[in-house]
């Protein structure tokens, strides 16, 4: 890696501190221990109405320490952590996660992950491109933003504001097995939230693109006319009448609905009970014209990684076949409650893949016919552990294939289970945020509560 990139340490010299950490654990008689030193620094510029509101340098840095005291399965385990990287500091963190673990109880699935899963050698994913933006130029883009949401359309006449962030960060990640990784990487995003107003009525709409690579966030002048197309379309809402008809989901939706699925075959929700896909693995979960890939390998991606938060290697694989689970997201103790292998996936997922099998987002109107387009969604009535979905929701009603009139104060409602088994098509109008990548879903029939 060139020097520095505005960080304070050499990659190496965060190695250094990782080695110490772990010295340290085995002179105090730890069994295992893991470590992770990382530092990020950044900068965030908020401008409204045309003003800069708020500016926001960071720097940041931790040390992680998790020790081990006995094998498994009796092992106990004790963390501690610190924002002090002098050698004095990192042994009193070491001390204080060994007091931790000697008055923690025994578990029987606690420990470092099994040696034969952790990655080997290093993977370039090219994860790195710093913003060389200085707090001038910072407010300049965000006003160019904001500023075009407004020469939009008359109705716009207020804003959240415009956004504009860029951070860079590199850690390292050790432990007793000998696993040394770690890397480099960027994240920026630019963002845009207006207000349109007519006869007194107002509506609320934002959009926002996020990249590792500066050149890859939006043209700000074209996602600020964006967001404010976006709000004065919702103007004149409507409430429908009570129905079931077919729900469309706009993409960062779907990708939701998505999320939703991650949640319930995540191994922490499997071993508690706490989900709706409990022994589902082999099952059919989606309709049959559903595939969902994890692609940890992505250059640039944004979930990108050669190994996952404890080490152990990651893996392209395929998570949902034909509708059918292949796979949980283990991390190596939810896999041990279950009695199974880490799949690589302690911190979460890489990079899901809901492959699109339909057209564009116009054509995926024309498939829905007559129904209902949402694309937002209010609430958080979801239960995990039955997979029941109500939510409050706006958006617009969909006949003839064509959008007719902006709907709002109506809530959709099913059950996850039937949602998904209910995909007719996923649309190619694909859009990548939060790691997963997804077009719009069109979802076979739901309950909408109206008047």
């Amino acid at each position: 890696m060139p020097k520095r990139h505005g960080f304070t340490f050499e990659h190496g010299e965060l190695h250094d501190m990782a080695e110490q950490v772990l010295a340290r654990a085995r002179r105090a008689g730890a069994s295992g221990a893991e470590c992770e030193v990382s530092e990020g620094y950044g900068l965030t510029v908020t401008v409204r109405k045309g003003k800069p509101d708020t500016i926001e340098h960071n720097r940041d840095r931790s040390i992680g320490v998790t020790i081990y005291l006995g094998d498994r399965p009796k092992a106990r385990r004790g963390h501690a952590s610190t924002s002090d990287v002098s050698p004095a500091a990192l042994e009193q963190t070491v001390d204080a996660a060994l007091a931790i673990a000697r008055h923690t109880a025994e578990d029987d699935c606690a420990g470092l992950p099994d040696p034969d899963l952790l990655a080997k050698g290093a993977k370039d994913l090219d994860l790195f491109h710093p913003w060389a933006l200085d707090t001038e130029d910072a407010i300049a883009l965000a006003k160019r933003c904001e500023d075009a949401a407004f020469a939009t359309a008359p109705v716009i006449r207020n804003s959240e504001g415009a956004t504009v962030s860029t951070q860079q960060s590199q850690f390292v990640l050790a432990n007793s097995l000998d696993f040394r990784g770690g890397f480099p990487g960027s994240r920026h995003y630019l963002s845009c939230a207006v207000i349109a107003e007519e006869k007194g009525l107002m509506q609320r709409d934002d959009w926002y693109s996020a990249s590792r690579v500066p050149k890859k966030i939006a043209d700000p002048q074209v996602l600020g006319r964006y967001a404010a197309q976006r709000a004065a379309s919702r103007l004149r809402a409507r409430k429908i009448a009570t129905c079931q008809a077919p729900v469309l989901f706009e993409a960062p939706l779907a990708i939701g609905l998505l999320g939703h699925f991650v949640s319930a075959v995540n191994g922490g929700n499997l071993y508690r009970k706490t989900s709706f896909l409990v022994d589902s693995l082999g099952s059919e979960v989606f309709s049959r014209n559903v595939q969902i890939d994890e692609r940890p390998f992505e250059r640039q991606g944004s979930a990108s990684t050669p190994f996952d938060d404890e080490g152990v290697a990651t893996h392209e694989r395929t998570v949902i076949r034909d509708g059918v689970l292949q796979g949980y997201f283990l991390g190596s103790y939810s896999a041990r409650k279950l009695g199974m292998k880490s799949t690589g996936n302690a911190g979460g997922h890489h990079n899901l893949v809901l492959k699109s099998n339909g057209p564009d987002f116009v054509g995926m109107l024309k498939k829905m016919g007559r129904g209902l387009l949402v694309t937002e969604l209010l609430g958080q009535g979801i239960n995990m552990v039955t997979g029941d979905y109500s939510r409050g929701a706006a958006g617009y009603w969909v006949d003839g294939g064509e959008i007719q009139f902006p709907v709002e104060e109506i809530t959709i409602a099913g059950n996850l289970r039937d949602m998904f088994k209910s995909i007719v098509s996923v649309g190619s109008d694909v859009l990548t945020r939060s790691g997963r990548e997804c077009g719009s879903i069109l979802v076979d029939r739901m309950t909408i509560a109206g008047e």
